[in-house]
């Protein structure tokens, strides 16, 4: 590599719960650099969480974590181009893109569905994400699955 590698950015946490991996899903729910926005639909959304859960032992926050972890995925398949022919090579996620990746299906999951308000959709796919459904957690096996089909392939590894 030609430059050294960018230094990780500390990141603040968030007013309310006092979580720097809030602030890591806001700053993935914000559009145009509106963070105060991102931050309120948010909040909005766990408030709705904290409204319509049936766990009672459990808070939103805890919810919306358990919802992120039931997307995260494990392995993923990756391209790699072996004597002309293009082979899908299941490779082991890094733990802070497996964050990643588990944020931006939730967030764009969420902006799929068909209700009145982001803050209602977030909510919405949240709990069914913590209930282990939705259209996530369904990404999520569909990629387990697509690994699990190109094992054979694993001797591939760069």
């Amino acid at each position: 590599m030609r430059k050294s590698k960018a230094k990780k950015r500390p990141l603040l946490p968030d007013p309310r719960f006092n979580d720097q991996l809030v602030t890591r899903f806001v700053n993935n729910l914000m559009w145009d650099g509106k963070k105060s926005i991102a931050f309120k639909i948010f909040y909005d959304a766990m408030d709705i969480v904290d409204q319509k859960k049936t766990d009672e032992e459990k808070t939103a926050l805890e919810l919306w974590k358990d919802a992120l972890s039931n997307v995260m995925p494990h392995v993923e398949v990756r391209s790699r181009r072996v004597g002309g022919a293009t082979f899908q090579i299941p490779m082991q996620i890094r733990p802070d893109r497996k964050v990643s990746i588990a944020m931006k299906w939730l967030i764009s999951f969420s902006r799929k569905r068909n209700e009145k308000s982001m803050a209602l959709k977030l909510a919405s796919e949240v709990l069914a994400a913590a209930k282990e459904e939705g259209a996530a957690v369904k990404k999520r096996t569909d990629t387990h699955k697509m690994a699990e089909a190109n094992k054979a392939f694993s001797h591939f590894r760069f």
